[in-house]
């Protein structure tokens, strides 16, 4: 376990020593890591003998220099988890020249998330998110104030909304039905659900941004390529990076992690501002009468009518819109998909979950009509399955990392200005101490309806809480129960022959499943025209 990381760290770097002359190289190295550790080595003792402070929380030992990188496990989720029995609910880690602190019990999340909240709504911004979001301009890593007040008032009023979302839902239920007719085309045949549900959430995203913008082969094409930005994009998120645990060293860009994203941003940065100058042609064909009956209510729409407003006292820059535009389509795809794999693999390995949930849907919706979202408040059993599924398999493990803005006591440990604090909510989530058979899928224990996304109670959080508390969860449960409802409504899904079903994890930014869930579709509607 212990070399996983540092390997990773290492064999993803167009290190210099790898090069021919390596020896020599090497001798330079070894004499910059020696005055690099005798520095820590000084910092270090200086920072332990201020006195009046309380301590740092407890945590394993650090090597100079490298702190505890050398012992990164790539599941980081399960292995903060495994830290946390050995040295507390708080606990800490010299991630280089940074401190880590992860957090592992209920009531140390409400100190940070809720009674300290202020001094934690802040980033600590990882080099490749900061070259993502055009410069951490987006509503995920702009520092807190009224910047990120203006930008979370965009999300949650303007375009995510229930009056909103309500009004772009002929072009989810368009993209959920094309879904449902390739399933069905594919019937006997194995597919691999979360693939072909990352195309369905990130064609509804595009389709909401700017649905009457980009129309047949291009839209095909577009999608096509924002998939392989998107995967590329989390993978490289996904990259352990020198210049964030070294920050001195950022400029150099050792392993090259910022050069890549560039390269990808600029992808996304050339489709945004293809959408946005056909956007904002069809505006001014409308204003000249031209195109009149083709005004179409979208994101993007909206978001350029608040970019016209030169007399606001906080105008939204066209660079502010399209991290906007970033953060809906990288933010929207993937967590959506995973989610929603997750919950059908879950389902699968629980026959008698499937069977209560088509009786459900056979009662509400019945089996010759298709699923619409104005089903879904008559779903109790269908809203408990979503409920345990991000309690089992929360999609931010980790929910984005917090930073305090100043040094701060939590659990009665000191807390550094600037350091990465981890909430554990995975763990907290699968705590026996709270959750009983916390492993188990059993999504009754929700029925009582006790338990909700507000971020109140600090037993079950899965989209964090607080002031960064996630801006899309209308859309993400809209957009989950249509999917699964669709799903096991339209089809009985078997495994292929010889298939087994994997339930485990692979850690990232967002948690996915490590194998994909390849299944086989057998229609169970009425009529083959309900498939159209």
């Amino acid at each position: 376990m212990s070399h996983k990381f540092v390997k990773r760290l290492f064999d993803s770097s167009p290190w210099p020593w790898q090069e021919p002359n390596i020896k020599q190289n090497g001798v330079v190295f070894s004499y910059v890591l020696g005055i690099l550790a005798l520095l820590w080595f000084l910092s270090f003792f200086i920072n332990k003998s201020k006195n009046g402070q309380p301590p740092l929380p407890p945590g394993p030992k650090a090597l100079p220099f490298l702190g505890n990188l050398h012992s990164l496990d790539p599941e980081l989720h399960t292995w903060f988890a495994s830290l946390s029995q050995t040295y507390g609910p708080i606990c800490r880690l010299w991630l280089g020249k940074k401190v880590g602190v992860i957090i592992t019990s209920p009531a140390l999340a409400r100190e940070v998330l809720k009674d300290q909240d202020t001094i934690f709504a802040n980033r600590d911004v990882p080099a490749a998110c900061r070259e993502s979001s055009y410069g951490g301009k987006d509503i995920v890593w702009t520092p807190y104030g009224p910047k990120w007040r203006m930008l979370r008032k965009v999300c949650v009023r303007e375009m995510l909304s229930g009056s909103t979302l309500d009004s772009v839902y002929a072009l989810r239920k368009r993209e959920l039905r094309q879904s449902i007719n390739y399933f069905y085309n594919q019937a006997g045949l194995p597919v691999n659900v979360g693939e072909q549900m990352f195309l369905t959430a990130l064609n509804v995203i595009t389709s909401m941004l700017w649905g009457g913008t980009v129309k047949g082969e291009e839209r095909i094409s577009l999608g096509a390529e924002f998939r392989h930005v998107v995967t590329d994009m989390t993978e490289l998120l996904c990259t352990p990076n020198i210049s964030d645990f070294y920050p001195g060293l950022a400029r150099f860009d050792l392993q090259g992690v910022t050069k890549k994203m560039n390269v990808l941003a600029k992808r996304f940065d050339k489709i945004f501002d293809s959408m946005i100058d056909q956007r904002q042609k069809m505006n001014r064909n409308a204003e000249t009468g031209t195109n009149v009956g083709q005004e179409s209510k979208d994101f993007l729409q909206v978001l350029l009518k608040l970019n016209d407003k030169a007399d606001s006292k906080m105008p939204l820059t066209m660079t502010e819109l399209k991290a906007l535009l970033m953060d809906m389509v990288v933010g929207g795809t993937d967590t959506t998909s995973n989610a929603v794999e997750f919950a059908m693999a879950e389902i699968m390995n629980k026959p008698v979950v499937l069977r209560k949930l088509q009786q459900e849907l056979d009662t509400v919706v019945g089996k010759d009509n298709i699923v619409e979202e104005s089903h879904i408040q008559q779903l109790p059993y269908l809203y408990s399955v979503m409920k345990e599924v991000l309690r089992i398999h929360p999609i931010l493990p980790l929910l984005v990392p917090h930073c305090p803005s100043e040094t701060c006591t939590v659990g009665g440990y000191t807390v550094p200005k600037g350091s990465r604090v981890f909430v554990n909510v995975w763990a907290i989530q699968r705590d026996p101490s709270i959750w009983k058979n916390p492993t188990e899928f059993h999504p009754e224990r929700f029925l009582d309806n006790k338990w909700d996304y507000s971020g109140n109670d600090f037993n079950y959080f899965p989209f964090g809480s607080g002031r960064r508390i996630c801006a899309g969860i209308v859309m993400a449960e809209r957009m989950f129960m249509y999917s699964l409802a669709s799903l096991i409504h339209s089809f009985n899904w078997t495994l292929p022959k010889g298939g087994a079903l994997d339930l485990t994890e692979k850690f990232g930014i967002v948690l996915k499943k490590k194998m994909p869930l390849v299944v086989i579709p057998t229609p169970r509607l009425s009529n083959p025209t309900l498939y159209e």
